[in-house]
């Protein structure tokens, strides 16, 4: 695999994009003593089965990839993008999904002094058009399914469509993956 300028993997639930966002910090690592490389986690832990399972995805990826640092990012992720970015530095942003879900929830609907969604994903797109360092970013594809039947789930799967399409567009890749396996759907294999 070659490191893009910018990557966005795609996929259902379990169809290896994590896997392959790590993979891409691990070559990333391993190609100069220089490189480094830090995931921004926008998961949060709103519950017990939440918190369980991102503290497995802490322990598995430590194990899997030693020298990925990780930072909790679960709204200001265009801050963290402009703070973070170097040319010697790998950025995976692990996902999409569980950020628009943290602008979404009602209880960070109205924060005090928080932008909107609308500019929040405006200055992140536009801190990945002017990224200088690397950067894979993890987000679902969840409409290829039924259609939902209440105003806000639909409202939620139009959000990120449009996000992903946003994302792919600033991206001079993007993958598609599907059990385990990735497809190219923009730049070269």
């Amino acid at each position: 695999m070659t490191t893009a300028r910018s990557e966005l993997i795609l996929g259902g639930q379990k169809s290896g994009k994590s896997r392959r966002a790590e993979n891409l910090a691990q070559e990333w690592i391993a190609q100069s003593p220089a490189h480094s490389a830090w995931l921004l986690a926008t998961g949060q832990a709103y519950d017990a089965e939440m918190a369980a399972r991102i503290a497995r995805h802490q322990h598995d990826r430590a194990a899997r990839v030693p020298g990925l640092a990780t930072i909790e990012v679960p709204l200001d992720l265009a801050s963290a993008l402009r703070e973070r970015s170097r040319p010697d530095c790998l950025l995976v942003i692990d996902c999409l999904t569980m950020w628009l879900t943290n602008w979404m929830m009602p209880m960070n609907a109205h924060l005090p002094g928080a932008q909107t969604w609308a500019e929040q994903a405006d200055a992140f797109v536009d801190a990945l058009a002017h990224a200088p360092g690397p950067v894979v970013i993890v987000g679902n594809e969840i409409g290829l399914g039924v259609i939902p039947l209440g105003r806000e789930v639909r409202a939620f799967v139009d959000a990120l469509g449009v996000l992903n399409q946003r994302v792919a567009a600033a991206c001079s890749h993007a993958t598609l993956m599907c059990a385990g396996l990735p497809l190219v759907l923009k730049g070269e294999k």
